[in-house]
């Protein structure tokens, strides 16, 4: 069959992965950016609201169908399940780190690391440590076939379409209200100088606490959208916050849409690991973080700040 055949195939089912593994890594990353921009603290506890996120959707999931709810619920129960952690769990630990905000780097690691100790051990006393697993919304969706050079490859239609769709939609969503909205103004108002906006009228403090909020949601949301395609295990959010740390810091902080793209390459990276070197798939994206800084130490997209004397 030559290369393009069952190699071929690999290759297609290693970019299809790649991009709906990107799109979850990427609702991390991007919410772990709002929280840095703001704050100014490397959450190390956001990779708990990812997993959190995705124990709270496939409960919300299967409380739905085991009442004989319509299946086709649990897509929107994902959404819903997100914004309730979100509600929850943002406020409280904004005011946790708004304290350790400005402080020394150190500090501030190891309270954000003290705080993703504690809720890793809140997620095994709700859930335990046996896999959870709702894969409602895949079945839901079905699969369909993506050609590939002379093949089709059957591909679920829920990574293909919904996983990068609602990825894409948070991009355009929040570039454009970061920059056409006053609100989102304020954001960055905030983000490019705290005591600048203050001397403007706006309100930092609570900026800073509907920013984390939001943030926190997206990353739920990411573990929420990823939930139906893996098994829940403990460590899922530690694994995950490593890696969206390699997608912030390739791309710059601050960095939106690079996010996206760092995202995507790193999760094509990675996905072609898994396929072709498996024993690589680990080294894969934090070589591509290390190429980069090697060459760009702000990062790739990043915009050089005159420094402040």
């Amino acid at each position: 069959m030559g290369w393009l055949g069952d190699n071929g195939m690999l290759l297609g089912l290693a970019m299809l992965d790649g991009l709906s593994y990107a799109a979850a890594v990427f609702m991390v990353a991007v919410g772990l950016n709002l929280v840095f921009g703001v704050m100014h603290v490397l959450n190390v506890a956001h990779g708990s609201l990812y997993a959190i996120g995705g124990y709270a959707a496939a409960s919300l999931s299967l409380f739905l169908i085991a009442r004989g709810m319509p299946p086709w619920l649990s897509i929107p129960s994902l959404v819903v399940s997100s914004a309730i952690v979100g509600a929850i769990l943002g406020p409280p630990i904004e005011r946790l780190l708004r304290s350790v905000s400005g402080q020394e780097e150190v500090l501030q690691l190891l309270v954000t690391f003290a705080l993703f100790m504690i809720l890793e051990d809140l997620q095994k006393l709700v859930w335990g440590v046996q896999p959870v697993v709702s894969d409602a919304p895949v079945k839901l969706l079905g699969t369909i076939d993506v050609p590939f050079g002379r093949d089709a490859i059957p591909f679920t239609s829920y990574q293909l379409f919904l996983l990068p769709g609602v990825a894409l939609v948070t991009l355009i969503g929040l570039a454009w209200f970061l920059r056409r909205t006053l609100a989102g103004r304020m954001i960055v108002a905030v983000t490019v100088d705290r005591e600048a906006a203050r001397a403007m009228g706006i309100n930092a403090g609570k900026v800073m606490l509907l920013t984390f909020t939001a943030g926190a949601a997206l990353a739920a949301l990411g573990g929420a959208l990823a939930s139906p395609t893996t098994s829940l295990v403990p460590g899922i959010g530690a694994s995950t916050i490593v890696l969206s740390f390699a997608v912030v810091a390739t791309a710059g902080l601050g960095q939106i849409e690079g996010a996206a793209l760092t995202a995507l390459m790193i999760g094509l990276g990675r996905s072609l690991a898994v396929y072709f070197a498996p024993e690589f798939e680990v080294v894969v994206p934090y070589f591509i973080m290390v190429s980069v800084l090697l060459v760009r130490p702000q990062g790739l997209f990043a915009v050089p700040e005159t420094r402040r004397i």
